[in-house]
């Protein structure tokens, strides 16, 4: 290729690199092109004028600097922008701009330049132990598809997975037996969970009693099931998950991810090793276990507070 190679041709080339080398999620490629997209197409309208039924002329990539990355950066944030999407941007500009440097398309990594804003954490939502005892037991056994609400339930508590994770974990992967699941989670890498006695109790059920008057011709291995017999979509388990938490009566706004941030909670809680915790959760870096460090502290506070006499 040549160093006058056009902004969007880069783009499509960078992203087949994340698909085919890398591996990344379908999600990921998407929300590059997003970003990078919206640049190239900010960059075309700045430096073109405006002509009638013209289309914009094409940017070559070496016309890519840290002042235009900025001026952009600045016009997105006084469009509206969040600071945790301007991070994302950033994020989607320095892998880039690495890519473009290291195939000669542009002199410097100018990925380095960029640093990334720092965005407030805040804390997750928790249920406390009660509340996930209430949602559990609360789901009434005549109710349509009880066993398999009451597996998912208890499946997104007692291993901590992502919604996505529950959607497509399949019969293969599952072993009773030993409790344990074996889940693909981000960039398509695999984990294997521990899943509780409960949790197995609930899936013992449901497969010997709900799941085979599902099975049609439409079925593959997905473990949960649609009444026509096809996987669940993440949206429907989310449905399953609030419809089952009004049931209980539970009054916090209760989702799947809530339940994860729970079971990392209360494992925290209850003495588990955090470097434990991120393995099961299947976060890359610590850092994004470590938050619920901080969780703990809060609730160990508020104890503090309400039952020490001199708080």
């Amino acid at each position: 290729m040549s160093l006058q190679l056009q902004l969007r041709e880069a783009i499509e080339g960078f992203l087949l690199f994340l698909a085919t080398e890398r591996g990344l999620s379908d999600n990921y490629q998407l929300s590059t092109r997003i970003s990078l997209e919206g640049f190239a197409g900010w960059l075309e309208r700045r430096t073109t004028p405006p002509k009638a039924e013209a289309p914009p002329d094409p940017v070559p990539c070496t016309e890519i600097s840290i002042p235009l990355i900025s001026e952009y950066l600045a016009f997105r944030k006084n469009s509206g922008l969040s600071a945790a999407s301007i991070k994302l941007l950033i994020v989607a500009f320095k892998i880039f701009c690495r890519w473009l440097h290291q195939r000669g398309h542009l002199g410097a990594d100018l990925g380095e330049l960029l640093s990334l804003p720092r965005i407030e954490r805040f804390l997750p939502e928790t249920l406390n132990e009660l509340e996930v005892q209430t949602l559990l037991e609360a789901i009434p056994g005549k109710r349509p598809n009880a066993l398999r609400d009451r597996a998912i339930l208890e499946l997104l508590y007692s291993s901590g997975l992502r919604v996505s994770e529950l959607a497509g974990a399949r019969l293969e992967h599952l072993d009773l037996e030993h409790q344990i699941l074996r889940v693909t989670g981000k960039g398509d890498k695999t984990r294997l969970v521990p899943v509780g006695s409960k949790a197995v109790e609930a899936l013992r059920a449901y497969l010997g009693r709900e799941r085979p008057a599902r099975v049609s011709r439409k079925t593959s291995s997905e473990l949960f099931l649609s009444a026509s017999g096809t996987r669940l979509t993440t949206v429907r388990i989310w449905q399953i998950v609030k419809g089952c938490a009004r049931d209980a009566g539970l009054r916090a706004n209760v989702y799947p991810h809530l339940l994860r941030h729970s079971f990392a909670t209360h494992l925290l809680s209850n003495g588990a090793d955090l470097r434990i915790i991120q393995e099961m959760l299947g976060h890359a870096d610590i850092a994004t276990t470590q938050i619920y460090t901080h969780v703990d502290q809060q609730r160990l506070k508020s104890v503090h507070r309400k039952f020490h006499p001199r708080a």
